[in-house]
């Protein structure tokens, strides 16, 4: 069986953390929808860079897990997307990955209470605000949650994707493969 995951990319998202974690889960063989919410495919990231998506969110097909880039602008716009709790209760039972700034969409949808996460510093009192049990380690896997504090954590977050699907000792091999050391 073949595992999908889900990538809404919304104008101001963080390049680093959606394409780092897109390349790293596509060497795994996992297969990634990018999914623009904006009017067309084209998506632009914080930093100028466009990207070309697969296809638009409101007709994108229900994946296996789903993963929130961060970046301010990015998630600004998603706290603001209109169908957002519409998204997140099709994923309540599926694994979820947020980075950076994304945690807190997850906050602001109730979706943190009790659970063990981490984000980008600027949005903690979001996420705590939101019932989350709050950790400055670099990725943090909490169940079917994994969450991440940045850009500069992008490779670890998307290695520990491919271990929750894959195991440890399939994310190390490809860890390896692109000269990453992880545990």
């Amino acid at each position: 069986m073949s595992v999908s995951v889900l990538v809404p990319l919304f104008d101001g998202f963080e390049e680093i953390e959606a394409i780092a974690v897109i390349d790293i889960l596509r060497r795994a063989g996992i297969r990634v929808v990018t999914a623009s919410a904006s009017a067309d495919k084209i998506v632009k990231g914080g930093q100028g860079v466009s990207i070309v998506a697969d296809t638009l969110l409101q007709s994108a097909e229900n994946c296996d897990i789903l993963f929130l880039p961060g970046g301010g602008g990015g998630v600004s716009r998603m706290k603001q997307y209109s169908s957002m709790s519409d998204l997140l209760s099709r994923y309540s039972e599926k694994p979820v990955a947020a980075i950076c700034a994304a945690p807190s969409v997850l906050a602001m949808h109730g979706l943190l209470q009790g659970r063990r996460v981490t984000s980008y510093p600027s949005v903690q009192a979001e996420v705590v605000t939101g019932g989350a049990v709050y950790s400055t380690d670099s990725v943090v896997t909490d169940g079917q949650l994994i969450t991440s504090r940045g850009a500069g954590t992008a490779i670890p977050f998307a290695l520990e994707i491919v271990a929750s699907v894959q195991g440890r000792k399939a994310a190390r091999e490809l860890a390896e493969k692109i000269v990453y050391h992880f545990e």
